[in-house]
C-alpha cells in the first residue's frame, strides 16, 4: 500500500484509474517549485525542467487518453502545450546563443541577450497569470474525479504495456517514414523526436510494470532523443534568427551566425539519419 492508502502501482491488482494521481501528482509538484524559482531568475535550467515536467504530463494525458473524455483530453493536453512553448521560448534564445557565440561579434551577441531576457520577462508574467499552481492541481483533480467514477476498470499492468507497445509502434512507423523521406524532410525527423520522447517518457513512468523486451530499449531511446534533439536545436535556433533578422540593430551582421547554424544543421542530419 502507499502512504495515502492506495493500492501500489506494484500490486497485480492496481487499477489504471485509481493510479492517475501516483504518476500525476509528482509532476505536478516539480512544475510548481520551478515556477516558484523563476520568479526570482528566469534561469535557463529551471525553464527546462519546467519544460520537460509539462512535456511529461502531456504524456501521461496521452497514455490515459483511451479512458478519458477527449474533450477533457485535448483541453489539458493544448493548456500543457501552450505551457509548455511559453517556458521554453527563453531556453531557446539560450539555445541560439550557445551555437553561434564562437561565430558572432559582440554587437550580435548582445542583441540576442536583449531579446532573450524580453522574452524571459514575458515568459514569467505569462506563467504567473496563469496562475500555474491552481491550474495544474484542478487538471489533475478534474481527471482523477472522471477516472475514479467512470464504470470501467482497467488493470495497470495491462495497460501500461499496451499503452508502451502502441507508442513504440508509432515511433517505428516514424522512423521508417523519417528513413524513406530522408534528410531533406525535416519534419518526419521532427516526427521521429516526438515519438520517441512519448516512448521514453511512457517507459520510464511505467517500467516496473514491463516486459523486459519493453524496458531494454532505454538506452537506445536517450541515444535518439540526445541527437534528434541536437538536429532540432539547430534548425529551431536558425528559424528564430531568421524571424528576427530584419529587427536586429543597423549595422549587426548575422551572416557569420547563419552559416555556422548551416554547418551545425548539416552535422546533426548526418548523425541523426544514423539512428534510422
Amino acid at each position: 500500500m502507499t502512504l495515502d492508502g492506495s493500492k501500489s502501482i506494484l500490486d497485480r491488482d492496481a487499477l489504471a484509474e485509481a493510479s492517475f494521481a501516483t504518476y500525476a501528482t509528482p509532476l505536478v509538484s516539480e512544475a510548481i517549485e520551478q515556477v516558484s524559482a523563476l520568479r526570482d531568475d528566469a534561469d535557463a535550467e529551471k525553464l527546462h525542467k519546467l519544460r520537460i515536467a509539462l512535456r511529461r504530463l502531456r504524456t501521461l494525458l496521452w497514455a490515459y487518453r483511451p479512458i478519458l473524455d477527449e474533450k477533457f483530453d485535448n483541453e489539458q493536453r493544448a493548456l500543457f502545450k501552450f505551457l509548455a512553448n511559453a517556458a521554453g521560448n527563453t531556453r531557446d534564445w539560450d539555445i541560439l546563443i550557445k551555437l553561434v557565440e564562437k561565430d558572432s561579434d559582440q554587437a550580435l551577441l548582445d542583441a540576442f541577450k536583449r531579446n532573450r531576457n524580453e522574452t524571459a520577462e514575458k515568459s514569467a508574467e505569462i506563467l504567473a497569470n496563469t496562475h500555474l499552481d491552481k491550474t495544474l492541481r484542478n487538471a489533475v483533480s478534474e481527471a482523477n474525479r472522471e477516472l475514479n467514477t467512470s464504470p470501467v476498470r482497467t488493470p495497470l499492468r495491462k495497460f501500461a504495456r499496451k499503452r508502451v507497445k502502441t507508442a513504440q509502434q508509432q515511433l517505428q512507423k516514424r522512423m521508417r517514414h523519417a528513413s524513406r523521406a530522408g534528410s531533406s524532410d525535416y519534419n518526419s525527423y521532427h516526427d521521429v523526436r516526438k515519438a520517441g520522447k512519448k516512448v521514453r517518457y511512457l517507459i520510464e513512468f511505467f517500467e516496473p510494470l514491463l516486459q523486459k523486451k519493453q524496458r531494454n530499449g532505454l538506452k537506445g531511446l536517450k541515444r535518439l532523443q540526445k541527437h534528434f534533439g541536437a538536429l532540432n536545436d539547430a534548425i529551431a535556433s536558425r528559424d528564430l534568427l531568421d524571424a528576427h533578422r530584419s529587427s536586429l540593430p543597423a549595422g549587426v551582421n548575422a551572416t557569420s551566425a547563419l552559416r555556422a547554424l548551416k554547418k551545425e544543421r548539416k552535422r546533426q542530419i548526418k548523425a541523426a539519419s544514423k539512428l534510422l
